[in-house]
Parts: structure tokens; sequence; C-alpha cells
């Protein structure tokens, strides 16, 4: 396993948020967190690299085990386990600055100097998420000029340039036309080669095109989860059954 989560507790003020979360998410594959507005997904996943920190009278307890060490230990660099664990939000958010320099952003601000393996990982990183061919000649220019879709793809490079371990993935494509969702989606499914996935989606249709795994959220609590076929086939869970069908949600 890449990730386990284990009794894992979140409280924001007096609200409990998430509720005795045990999770296990292989290397290697997607696994989509589903679930209805508010029941803790996304919240779920920014505690994976810590990103709920940042929020005040936020308070964590139990483990998220990162290959076998807690990321919540005193010991831990956050900006370390950023590098290791990328973040993709919902909205595409590139920087007002050049294609090269969303990028290149990561690099930059981890201290690397050497000119050529930036420009070498900038253009990598861009043919990794299809971009390349579309935007070679116009590197230099902004990056706001540039579609909603590919936005969202510079997004996913400029995560990816780090080199990171694992992708957190806020509902990538919920703003994207459907063509752009599908191209996103493709790009995702070539991704768990190389990372492993962890991808909040709305969406029960592209849970079941683009996951191996799926877990289901309510009200804070993890009600099922397993390999995406059997949840979306059989589900165990009656509460599972009626979010998939539409019955609620």
């Amino acid at each position: 396993m890449k990730i386990n989560v284990k009794n894992f507790n979140v409280n924001l003020d007096d609200k409990h948020i998430l509720n005795n979360i045990n999770l296990d998410i292989k290397r290697n594959s997607i696994h989509a967190i589903i679930g209805p507005s508010g029941c803790g997904k996304s919240t779920f996943i920014k505690s994976i690299n810590r990103m709920n920190d940042l929020v005040k009278n936020f308070k964590a307890s139990g483990k998220i085990l990162l290959d076998g060490k807690n990321i919540y230990d005193d010991d831990i660099d956050v900006v370390s386990l950023r590098k290791r664990v990328g973040m993709v939000f919902q909205k595409a958010n590139p920087f007002a600055k050049s294609i090269f320099d969303n990028v290149a952003y990561g690099l930059r601000i981890a201290g690397c100097e050497d000119s050529d393996y930036i420009k070498t990982t900038v253009l990598d990183s861009l043919a990794s998420v299809g971009l390349l061919d579309g935007v070679e000649d116009k590197l230099y220019e902004s990056a706001l000029k540039l579609s909603g879709g590919q936005q969202q793809r510079l997004c996913i490079a400029r995560a990816i340039a780090i080199n990171p371990e694992v992708i957190l993935m806020d509902e990538p494509c919920s703003a994207l036309d459907p063509l752009s969702t599908l191209k996103v989606e493709e790009l995702i499914n070539g991704l768990k080669e190389d990372y492993t996935i962890v991808l909040v989606t709305h969406n029960m249709q592209q849970a079941k095109r683009v996951s191996d795994y799926t877990s289901f959220f309510l009200d804070g609590e993890l009600i099922e989860s397993g390999k995406t076929g059997d949840i979306f086939s059989n589900p165990k869970c009656d509460k599972t059954e009626n979010y998939i069908e539409g019955r609620f949600g």
C-alpha cells in the first residue's frame, strides 16, 4: 500500500468533519472518492498533504501513513511532504505567468538553478499531459490565454514537474466541457503508471470510467470501499446503492 489511513478524525471548531476513517490506497492505482456535497471528501484528500493545516481551528487525530510513515508526526517537514504529494484543484489555477514559468515554478521554489534541467523537465511534463504539441511555440506567452481544458492539463503538468509520488485531484473536470473532460480522463488513466492518484468526483460515470477503487463517504464517515466494479455493480450497503443510483445527493 502507498497510503494507509488509520482511525483518522478531523474537527473544525466544534464540528466533526471526518469520523474514524480507515482506508488503504494502493500504489499506482486510481482511487475515487465519491459522496454528496459536504460529506468530507475534499477535507479528506487535503489531509493527505496537510493542506488543512492552513485552515483555522483545524484539528486532526489518528494516522495517515505514507510508505509507512505517519505524515502527522512532529518530525514531518510539510514542505517536503507536499513535494511528494501534489494537488490539482477543482478550478484550474494557472499563475499569471508564462506557460513555461508555470511548469517551472515548483522546481525554482525548490531551489533548482540548472536551466537545462528545468527546460527538459518543463518540456517533458507538458508532453506527459499531451499539451506540448499545442503550445511549443507559445511557451513564453501567458498561461491565462489557454482554454479551460488546457489550463487544467497545465496545472497537472505543474504538479508532476516536481516528481511527486501521489497526485490528489479535487474534482478536476467539474468546470470542463465534455471534450476537455475526456482528454483529462485519458491523461489520468495514463498517469497511474507513474503515480498514485486520489480523485474526488461527483460524476459517477467518471468514477466508473477511470478509477480502480472507489470509496463512498457520507456525513463524514467512510460507508463502503472496494474495487470500483464491485462498488457500482454489487454494493454491500444500501446507502451506497441509493447514492450511486441517484436516489439522494
